[in-house]
Parts: structure tokens; C-alpha cells; sequence
């Protein structure tokens, strides 16, 4: 697929050219802080040198004054508490950073995440009935239970509490909880509404140590586990997320947390610089896998463990769950493509709806991801099952998913989610509806150039200025994700040193000169681009990252390559 290849111009030049001397950086780095909102040297320092203690007072949050003397008071009686997530990363990592921190407060609880496939999403009748059996007096929802209005009022009925810790989007309702504690409910003023699950349980949790007149620092160990989260779930890495996910990156490089050093160890990681690409595609994957397949508590109890044996013993098991879900994802995602080539339109479709009763829940929304990635179509997979389909929705840039499953509310059972991602259920015999109201939707909203993949392309360089302070800036201006994305630079007249190949599954490697330095280069799954490096030579323009490669204990400069012309 091409890509429109999309160019930062360099904008208010004096300014670009002041910002430059004060932080004595060349002006195509000034020039992307300055297109991230940093335009003076004060907010460069605040950009560079934030910390935690820069953190936002927790008390801010609408509802953390009535959920923390809850809580306080359960701490005072030692009530039963049950801390109850979701089975992605982000609850997952939420649920044992909870569980973890009120076990060093002395206070040991009970933690419940539903099966994927036999419970459902959120907070539930089952899980209620769950707390029940075990006398629970409050519970503690983590990245779940914004919407679970009929669920809180039935904790309450049974005699248990109920505290709500999330950062969906809100409904019109808000469950009649001790406390709802959600940056994005009306009303709110927390001065930042972008937190994930596990960033909001930490506020929680922040604001429950600061009531007890306890050291901030009590809680910083576990800071690993906001990182992680917060990565996975691809919230902006500004602001508040970018101090916690900063911080929490440099924990996870000492952690001592048995299941993640397991984890690590397993994926060759432990001992190795971390950031948040290896949080996205090697830790999440594996910790999502036992949740996709079906038990996500493994996940927690390996977090949670105090057992090196039994942390070690789950995350073997993590491995084999994501090796059978990628056996899974691999076969479904090759059915949806057969889907699509014979029932769709791939050139005129404006939106993809698939279904089959030979789904896997637990892959569909992966699937999804990689469908927009080859047609880049907003797509919606559902995964049928005795006259119920359950669905992840996937976007394009530019597209709301949410508002356009928002704008079908009555064909679906229910639905959530974010601008990019969302889930729903939905009566089978309604999928036909649907796939024709949001064709009809998008085919309104989307535009010729929201339906061409972008590349935001940060601005030309040449190879001799990638030298070390040009690096050590790059590294500073980490941990990369949406908002503060890794910049992409482009660089025109390069050579091919010897020639191009093609290695391990549709890479593509090279070595890049110009101007007598010459570099290392891969681009993943960039095999089909191998034709554009041979012939005509003299005139290739490359798109890349930089980054640092570490093989055999030796780090190497590397370009990661994004398109060839």
C-alpha cells in the first residue's frame, strides 16, 4: 500500500531559530517540539525535566475525596475487598499494582477479572454473585465499570460497595457508586483526562497515601506496572502520562517483580534497555494472551506472585497461550481476508463488517487492527455464537468509531470503547442492518484523503548529522507514543552499500550511505519494497526512525525504515 507521504514544515521561523539556540538543538528538532506544543524554554524544561513531583494533586479527580475514606475505612475495619478489572493489559497491570500495594499496606485482598469468553466485559451480575460468595464489603472496579449502572445498583442491593476506577468515555447515566472516579465524567476538573485505567487506579491509590500521611514514595516500586498499562493501552504520552510512563520505565529496567522478570527472561529482555515498543509488541501480547484465550487472573497471580518457581511456571505459560493465539489470529486473519475479497468491495466499501460463528473472541480485535492495516477501512469483527455476535471495531486516522457505532445505538446490545478501538454486542440477525448504516455512515464522513495511510514525516536530514548529541536528544524526548510520536526522518540521494536482501519473515536489510556515513537499515515486513533499492540508485529517498540496536551487547545507530521512493 502507498503512503501520502505527509511533511512538518518549519513554522514560525524566528521563533523555531530562538528555541534552537536557547536549547542549542539544530532546527529540525526544535521544529517538532515546537509542533508538540513546546514554544519556549520553560516548556522545554517542563517537557524534559518533569517528574513525579510534578504529578497532579489526586484530589483534584471529582469523587477521590469519598473513594479514599472509603477505602480508609475498609483499611480501618479490615473489611473484604475485591479489586475487579478488566482482562486487557490495562486492567490487568491495574488490578495486580492494586493488589500489590494494599498487600504492603498490610491489608491483603481478593481480585476478580471476567472470562472473556464466559462472563463478558465489565462489571456483571456474575461477578457480583462472585463477591458475594466471598462476603466482600467493597469493591474496587479498575478500567471497567463507567457504564455499569445496573451492576452498581445491584452490589448495593446485596450490601456491598462499590468504587468505580476508569477512563472510558462516560454514558448519560453515571453508576450510583461511593465514588466514581473517571477524569472524563462531566464535571470533572482534573486538568488531565487522557489517564489509563491503570493511571486513574494509581491516582486512587496516590491519593489513599497521601491521606495516610505515608512517604509518596511508598508507592513509586509499582509505578512499573502504570508504565506497562498505559503503554499498551496507547493513551497520549503527554503531560501526566508521560511523567508516570517515564518513571515507570525506569522501574521496570531494575524491576524485582518476579513475574515480570519471568516474563523478560522468557522473551530475552531481562537486562536490556526497555521502552515502550518492547512493552507494546513483546510484553503486551503475552500478557494480554491468557485473557484473550480465556483466564486472565494467571496473568495477575504472576504478577502478583511472592513464588519465583510459580512466576516462572505462569509465564511459560503466557508463552504458550500467545503462541496458540497467533496460530488463532493467523487463521481467522486469512478467513477475514477471503471474506472480504468475495462479499466486499474492497475498492468502494467504506467500512468492513465481518462475521462468523468461527471466530475466537479473544482475536477478533487483533484481526481487526490488521485489516485496516492492509485496506485501511474502519472495520468491525464480530465473532457469533447462539444468535449473539460479540465485536471489536478498529479505525483509520481521522475516523470515529465510536460516534459511528454511537449513531447505531439501537441495532446493538451494547457498545463501547474509544475514537479507535471499541467493542459491542450486538442480536445476529441485526449484523446486516449494521454493516449497511455505518457504510452509509462513513461513506458521509470519510473523505478521499482520510482513505490514503499518512506518514508524517518530521523533515530532511542527511546521514552525517546523526551524531551522538543528535541521539541523546531523540532519548530524551521518550517515551514515545501517541501525541509524542517517534519522529520519522526522511533522506534524499542515498546509496545502497553492497546490495539489498530480504531475511527472516519479509524483512528487508540494507546498509544506507551518504555523503562517506553509511548505516545500518531494516524495514519489517518491507520486503515487497525491495525492487525500489535496485536499478536507478542514485536517486532513493528513505523515511526511517532512528534508533539505537543493541545485538551481543553491542548498541549500534540503526535506521528503522517506515517507506522507500
Amino acid at each position: 500500500m502507498n503512503l501520502q507521504w505527509q511533511r512538518t514544515e518549519i513554522e514560525e521561523i524566528d521563533l523555531i531559530n530562538k528555541l534552537s539556540q536557547e536549547l542549542t538543538l539544530p532546527p529540525i528538532l526544535s521544529n517538532i517540539l515546537y509542533h508538540r506544543g513546546i514554544e519556549t524554554l520553560d516548556d522545554a524544561k517542563v517537557f524534559f525535566r518533569s517528574g513525579l513531583e510534578d504529578l497532579y494533586d489526586p484530589f483534584l479527580m471529582l469523587g477521590m475525596e469519598a473513594g479514599v475514606e472509603r477505602i480508609l475505612k475498609a483499611l480501618k475495619n479490615k473489611e473484604n475487598i475485591l479489586i475487579y478489572g478488566d482482562y486487557d493489559v490495562d486492567g490487568i497491570t491495574s488490578t495486580a499494582m492494586l493488589v500489590s500495594i494494599f498487600r504492603k499496606l498490610g491489608h491483603d485482598v481478593h481480585y476478580f477479572i471476567p472470562n472473556r469468553l464466559v462472563d463478558g466485559y465489565g462489571l456483571s451480575r456474575g461477578g457480583i454473585e462472585h463477591a458475594q460468595s466471598l462476603n466482600i464489603d467493597l469493591i474496587i472496579t479498575v478500567d471497567c465499570g463507567i457504564t455499569a449502572v445496573d451492576e452498581v445498583k445491584y452490589a448495593r442491593e446485596s450490601g456491598i460497595d462499590v468504587i468505580v476506577s476508569d477512563h472510558h468515555q462516560t454514558a448519560n447515566e453515571l453508576p450510583d457508586a461511593v465514588a466514581v472516579l473517571d477524569p472524563k465524567q462531566p464535571d470533572c476538573p482534573y486538568p488531565f483526562k487522557e489517564l489509563a485505567g491503570v493511571g486513574v487506579a494509581f491516582k486512587l491509590m496516590q491519593g489513599v497515601i497521601q491521606k495516610s500521611e505515608i512517604e509518596p514514595d511508598f508507592i513509586f516500586p509499582f509505578l512499573d506496572f502504570v508504565a506497562i498499562g498505559s503503554s499498551a493501552d496507547i493513551v497520549p504520552l503527554m503531560d501526566e502520562n508521560r511523567i508516570l510512563t517515564r518513571a515507570g520505565l525506569e522501574q521496570l529496567n531494575r524491576t524485582e517483580n518476579l513475574g515480570l522478570k519471568s516474563l523478560l527472561r522468557n522473551t530475552n529482555l531481562l537486562g536490556k534497555t526497555l521502552g515502550t515498543g518492547q512493552i507494546i509488541f513483546v510484553m503486551a501480547p503475552r500478557i494480554n494472551a491468557v485473557g484473550r484465550m480465556g483466564d486472565a487472573m494467571k496473568a495477575v497471580r504472576m504478577l502478583t506472585s511472592s513464588d519465583a518457581d510459580e512466576a516462572q511456571e505462569i509465564a511459560n505459560l503466557l508463552e504458550q497461550s500467545n503462541q496458540e493465539r497467533r496460530s488463532i489470529d493467523e487463521q481467522t486473519f486469512n478467513e477475514a481476508i477471503d471474506m472480504v475479497e468475495k462479499e466486499c468491495d474492497p475498492e468502494n466499501d467504506s467500512f468492513f463488517v465481518l462475521s462468523s460463528e468461527k471466530w475466537h473472541q479473544g482475536v477478533i480485535g487483533i484481526v481487526a487492527s490488521r485489516l485496516v492495516e492492509r485496506y485501511y477501512r474502519p472495520t468491525v469483527m464480530i465473532s457469533t455464537d447462539n444468535g449473539v455476535g460479540k465485536g471489536s471495531a478498529r479505525s483509520i486516522h481521522g475516523f470515529d468509531v465510536y460516534e459511528a457505532l454511537e449513531s447505531c445505538n439501537d441495532l446493538m446490545l451494547a457498545f463501547g470503547g474509544h475514537k479507535y478501538a471499541a467493542g459491542l454486542s450486538i442480536n445476529s440477525d441485526e449484523i446486516n442492518e449494521l454493516r449497511d448504516r455505518l457504510n452509509g455512515y462513513a461513506e458521509e464522513k470519510l473523505t478521499e484523503d482520510m482513505l490514503v495511510p499518512l506518514l508524517s514525516v518530521s523533515g530532511e536530514i542527511r546521514l552525517p548529522e546523526i551524531d551522538s548529541k543528535f541521539m541523546q536528544v531523540l532519548k530524551m524526548m521518550a517515551p514515545f507514543g501517541p501525541q509524542n510520536p517517534r519522529p520519522v526522518f526522511s533522506s534524499k540521494g542515498i546509496k545502497i552499500v553492497g546490495s539489498a536482501s530480504i531475511v527472516g519473515n519479509n524483512h528487508l536489510r540494507f546498509r544506507a550511505s551518504q555523503d562517506n556515513v553509511a548505516i545500518d537499515a531494516i524495514g519489517f515486513n518491507l520486503g515487497g519494497l525491495l525492487h525500489r533499492l535496485r536499478g536507478n540508485t542514485d536517486d532513493i529517498e528513505i523515511a526511517y526512525y532512528i534508533e539505537e540496536n543493541e545485538w551481543q551487547g553491542r548498541i549500534s545507530t540503526q535506521l528503522r525504515i517506515r517507506d522507500i521512493r
